[in-house]
């Protein structure tokens, strides 16, 4: 039973954030600081990544670690409120992104995925955007 009545827990979800997230603008900041030239949420690129740099052929996903199960993170854990529904929906998020990676693979994109958790300090944001530029 959910403690949140349904309309309550409708904003709640609304609220979250799909474009724009705080790790997103992050990393946008650091391949900035790189001097790297990007687009963003590119619809004509499979998967959609939150950045592309076309020239290069490089994709961006910035994921979330609860959002993609990020394994070992403590950010990732299941939730045990409707531990069935979440199991199965965290399992199709990454099926998703593993055939999303495989098709810009076997398109010729090089593919950086970007884990929430490896933006805490400064020194992890600089590296994200030093590492693509390389």
């Amino acid at each position: 039973m959910d403690i949140k009545s349904a309309s309550e827990r409708s904003a709640n979800m609304a609220a979250i954030r799909s474009k724009n997230t705080k790790p997103e603008i992050i990393v946008r900041k650091a391949l900035t600081a790189a001097g790297c030239r990007y687009r963003l949420n590119r619809s004509d690129i499979p998967g959609k990544p939150d950045i592309a740099m076309i020239g290069r052929r490089i994709a961006i996903f910035v994921h979330g670690c609860f959002w993609h199960a990020h394994e070992g993170c403590p950010r990732a854990s299941v939730p045990s409120a409707h531990h069935a529904f979440w199991v199965e929906k965290l399992a199709r998020n990454k099926a998703r992104d593993a055939a999303v990676l495989d098709k810009l693979l076997e398109s010729g994109w090089r593919v950086f995925r970007v884990w929430e958790c490896a933006l805490r300090t400064k020194a992890e944001r600089d590296a994200v955007g030093r590492k693509i530029r390389a």
